[in-house]
């Protein structure tokens, strides 16, 4: 029903273009991606420029932009990484509103994996939200949650890495926190990575509820905002097809890459790319 023409025929030039640059430089996943992403420039000292909102996702940290930020404040981006709470899509957009409606001018919300359900709460109807970008990221519809998704199509290797903590809510009620294992999250979750800086986001992995995975999105701002979508073809978190389903039906501009899910770390300079193509697109 979503796979369009369009759809099918944005892939198959970013897979040509994959193909080629692969072939230039000799392989590896570094030269999967496309050649028009490897490179990125800022807009003219004078043009004004939107604050770029990063936001982390689920066994991540504000710290797996860093590499990201660098890139972006070299060409003059003013940028914040938001702390996600990891609760809930809800509560967490949230918070993530408060801190849109203390910045001046326009934003770019970017969200990685669980945080695109975030952003995508968090930027509806909301006039100072640009565009979104989703980095190896959910975009549920209304009703959806990022587990359904993510069991959508096979490929996802998630649930035998996961360990589950209970906690006591506030409340009393009870509530489960979920961790990647420690000795799995590499292979799981950034393969791509050098094995040392692994092991440091292995150790300060942030969990999230279980509860925040299953609870279903109440709107959807990628029908309404422009909408770039980084998809990760060596993800094991969030499968490759799934990811294409939800960048298609919600006509988002697509790189693909070779990449793990952490993304984000083992391809800053792509990633950056992307999001000042967002930042520097015409208003919609």
């Amino acid at each position: 029903m979503f796979d369009n023409g369009y759809g099918r025929m944005r892939r198959r030039a970013t897979r040509a273009a994959t193909a080629l640059a692969a072939g230039i430089a000799g392989g590896g996943l570094v030269a999967a991606c496309t050649a028009n992403t490897v490179t990125h420039a800022g807009p003219p000292d004078d043009a004004p420029r939107p604050t770029i909102i990063l936001e982390h996702g689920a066994f991540a940290d504000g710290s797996s932009w860093n590499d990201v930020i660098e890139k972006l404040r070299k060409d003059r981006y003013p940028v914040v990484a938001a702390a996600n709470p990891l609760r809930g899509p809800t509560g967490d957009a949230s918070s993530l509103r408060g801190l849109i409606s203390h910045i001046d001018g326009p934003v770019i919300l970017v969200g990685h994996s669980y945080g695109g359900s975030v952003i995508s709460a968090a930027g509806a109807g909301n006039d100072k939200v640009k565009a979104l970008v989703y980095v190896a990221a959910f975009l549920p519809a209304v009703g959806e949650t990022a587990l359904e998704l993510t069991n959508k199509y096979p490929g996802s290797t998630l649930p035998g890495t996961l360990n589950p903590v209970p906690f006591t809510n506030i409340d009393g009620s009870a509530g489960t926190d979920i961790y990647i294992q420690e000795d799995k999250f590499r292979a799981q979750f950034a393969a791509d990575v050098p094995e040392d800086r692994a092991a440091l986001m292995a150790a300060t992995q942030r969990p999230i509820a279980q509860a925040a995975l299953e609870e279903k999105a109440t709107v959807a701002a990628w029908t309404e905002k422009p909408s770039w979508d980084i998809v990760t073809t060596q993800d094991l978190n969030i499968p490759v097809a799934a990811q294409r389903f939800m960048a298609d039906r919600a006509h988002a501009q697509v790189t693909e890459v070779d990449a793990s899910h952490s993304v984000a770390v083992s391809h800053p300079d792509l990633v950056a790319n992307v999001i000042e193509q967002a930042a520097n697109a015409p208003a919609h």
